[in-house]
């Protein structure tokens, strides 16, 4: 999981939901203006807080901005889906797939405020956010791997399958194919990538006959 990147101390229940507020804003400022065009005035008046109020919870935009990763890190890799069970099936797979795809289809590849959105942004800039992204891609990762190891105990996958590859493999199909779709308002290109990285995690599916020998 990805760790807490704020100072925040244990909050109230009222607390609790205007800070919340006050993420939920930022969240939705990046998506329509990216991090650039969002200003911590901006989040204010969104959040409808006063400036003492919001520098309470964050007390620089840095902090802020490094909260949005965490709780975007936090969320589903689909957004707007729910997380599906583990993926540690085929079939558990293709949905997480095709719900990607639904998700950009729905869209019609308009930005959201994602790891991936927020990645392209401002790793090249800003050290310590790329390090948050990276741990919260790594978290991402690791459900997938957990997945895949899972299906490869129980012989659904063959005992040479790099599962680290392959899981970087359907997380990379997932991030590109997104970006290559917000770009061309297009979701051929996330529909390939999802393909072919599941086809690859296929091509180490081991077969039933083998699967009962062993």
């Amino acid at each position: 999981m990805a760790e807490s990147t704020d100072k925040t101390p244990r909050l109230t229940r009222k607390g609790q939901a205007t800070r919340e507020r006050i993420l939920q804003a930022a969240t939705d400022l990046i998506a329509a203006h990216g991090v650039a065009g969002t200003s911590t005035e901006d989040v204010r008046k969104a959040a409808g807080v006063s400036g003492s109020q919001l520098y309470h919870y964050f007390d620089s935009r840095q902090a802020l901005i490094r909260a949005v990763i965490t709780r975007q890190a936090d969320a589903p890799p689909v957004p707007g889906q729910p997380m599906m069970g583990p993926l540690d099936s085929f079939d558990a797979l293709r949905a997480w797939a095709d719900a990607a795809i639904e998700r950009q289809e729905q869209n019609e590849g308009r930005g959201e405020c994602t790891l991936g959105s927020l990645a392209a942004e401002l790793s090249a800039t800003d050290e310590e956010s790329r390090e948050d992204l990276c741990r919260g891609f790594l978290r991402w990762q690791a459900l997938l791997h957990d997945g895949l190891l899972a299906m490869r105990d129980r012989g659904e996958l063959r005992a040479d399958a790099d599962l680290t590859e392959l899981s970087f493999a359907l997380l990379t199909a997932l991030q590109g194919g997104t970006l290559l779709n917000q770009t061309m308002r297009d979701a051929r290109p996330l529909r390939a990538a999802m393909n072919a990285a599941l086809s690859y995690v296929r091509s180490f599916a081991l077969t039933e006959d083998v699967r009962q020998r062993s």
